[in-house]
């Protein structure tokens, strides 16, 4: 291959992309909402067998695309994930929230003995009812969500929860999936996850538009 023989057309580059997934990853049985959610997380990751390991609750694409139109605010774990969330796809202007940076974490978290990721969902409690929640990077914040649910005044709307890491992060998520408070929700079973799998996740359920 030639230095300049390569492609520059960026709706081209997105086309062809999306018709590889297509072709080489396993979507079958997912319905059309959930099938562009999941193309999009291979697409931000580059690794068509995710499809195996991602799982979501019958309802969740559905509700949580509501959720979105109807102007819920979204609550990210990391700044990463805040940044990565594209405003010009949410219709409803929707508060796209991150409290990790919040001054008041550090010794919050030392207080409650925790990581300041978890700590930092103590101030969504006023956003956390009706909200979608996306955990992209720590594992002990989706822990911590869950706790907050078992409390059992607040619960989102849907939950992205798609932690990587090595300590926690499957655990986490068969958590979520298995929450006896049956929240509508949407992992990556095992390792794998992250900020960018997790932006993915929310920019296809903001717009139909691939």
């Amino acid at each position: 291959m030639e230095l300049n023989d390569y492609l520059r057309d960026g709706a081209e580059i997105y086309r062809r992309s999306f018709a590889t997934i297509r072709a080489e990853a396993a979507l079958d049985g997912l319905d059309e909402a959930l099938e562009r959610v999941v193309v999009r997380m291979i697409h931000a990751c580059g690794m068509v067998d995710l499809a195996g390991d991602v799982a979501a609750s019958p309802g969740f694409a559905n509700v949580a695309r509501a959720a979105l139109r109807g102007g819920a605010p979204i609550l990210c774990d990391t700044g990463m994930v805040a940044t990565g969330v594209t405003r010009s796809r949410l219709s409803a202007a929707n508060e796209v929230l991150c409290t990790l940076s919040d001054p008041s974490v550090p010794a919050l978290a030392s207080r409650l003995r925790t990581t300041r990721t978890a700590a930092a969902l103590e101030l969504w409690r006023e956003r956390l009812h009706g909200a979608l929640v996306v955990v992209g990077n720590a594992p002990t914040a989706l822990f911590r969500l869950l706790e907050i649910v078992e409390e059992g005044r607040l619960r989102p709307a849907a939950v992205i929860g798609v932690p990587v890491g090595f300590i926690g992060a499957a655990e986490s998520k068969q958590a979520l999936a298995e929450h006896s408070a049956g929240l509508e929700h949407l992992v990556v079973h095992g390792r794998r996850g992250g900020s960018a799998i997790a932006v993915a996740a929310v920019n296809a359920l903001a717009s139909e538009a691939e």
